[in-house]
């Protein structure tokens, strides 16, 4: 299954996150100017994708969703997860059999 859902975030007036989702790109081009094609990304399906003015993107978001983000979301949420405290893994260790 390919990357079908076309997915725009952004900020509102009110500071709370928008987000707007588009089942194809066709609808997208009615409410942003493409500047463009993605011709670089690391993920193969993102290639060939439109890139729009204004938006940051296409990023990969799971199986199926291609998103875009105004840049004051992007920059807002990069420095979200990079200041972010890593998880704590554990490793599970074998335990010695009980003689």
């Amino acid at each position: 299954m390919g990357k079908d859902t076309f997915r725009v975030v952004t900020r509102g007036a009110d500071g709370q996150i928008r987000i707007r989702d588009y089942d194809n790109p066709e609808a997208l081009l009615k409410r942003h100017i493409q500047i463009g094609v993605d011709d670089c990304s690391t993920d193969l399906g993102l290639r060939g994708l439109p890139v729009f003015r204004g938006l940051i993107g296409p990023i990969p978001e799971g199986k199926n969703i291609i998103r875009y983000e105004s840049p004051e979301v992007f920059e807002t949420l990069t420095k979200d997860w990079t200041t972010a405290p890593p998880s704590r893994r554990t490793r599970s260790r074998a335990r010695a059999p009980k003689s």
